[in-house]
């Protein structure tokens, strides 16, 4: 098994909902640990940036609207397969058809405000942890 680094954006509902702890108590009762977290109110540039992908959808201005109205928690998570056990403990993104007990089906609101991002991949997650965090922001195990 390899231990990995992955993203995690709590999002600005969830932070505004006082959710931050128990998401991230999920997280540590399964695996992963916190090897770096800020929280920061994202400004439109950097938003923007971060989904430019997703510039030619048509919802990427409410997404970008909806990830500018409120602060969100940063996090890299660190453990073994973090990727894929992050992906695990989001759940669908749509939280309607999440399982039980993952973080979109306890926090989430709708798909629009689906409570969590987490990187999709581990080059993604390399891509993403860049993006947001300067290398000493980041804690690496010894």
């Amino acid at each position: 098994m390899a231990v990995e680094k992955t993203l995690s954006i709590v999002k600005p509902n969830s932070t505004l909902d006082n959710n931050i702890g128990n998401i991230i108590a999920i997280f540590e009762k399964n695996g992963l640990r916190i090897a770096g977290a800020k929280l920061a109110r994202l400004s439109k540039e950097k938003a923007e940036g971060f989904y430019i992908e997703h510039k030619e959808r048509p919802f990427f201005g409410e997404l970008v609207n909806f990830m500018t109205s409120g602060p969100v928690m940063l996090m890299v998570l660190e453990g073994e397969n973090a990727v894929a056990k992050n992906r695990e403990l989001m759940g669908a993104t749509n939280p309607a058809n999440a399982l039980e007990g993952t973080i979109r089906k306890l926090y989430a609101k709708s798909v629009g405000e689906n409570s969590v991002h987490g990187s999709d991949s581990a080059a993604a997650a390399e891509r993403e942890i860049a993006y947001f965090f300067e290398k000493h922001e980041v804690v690496n195990r010894f």
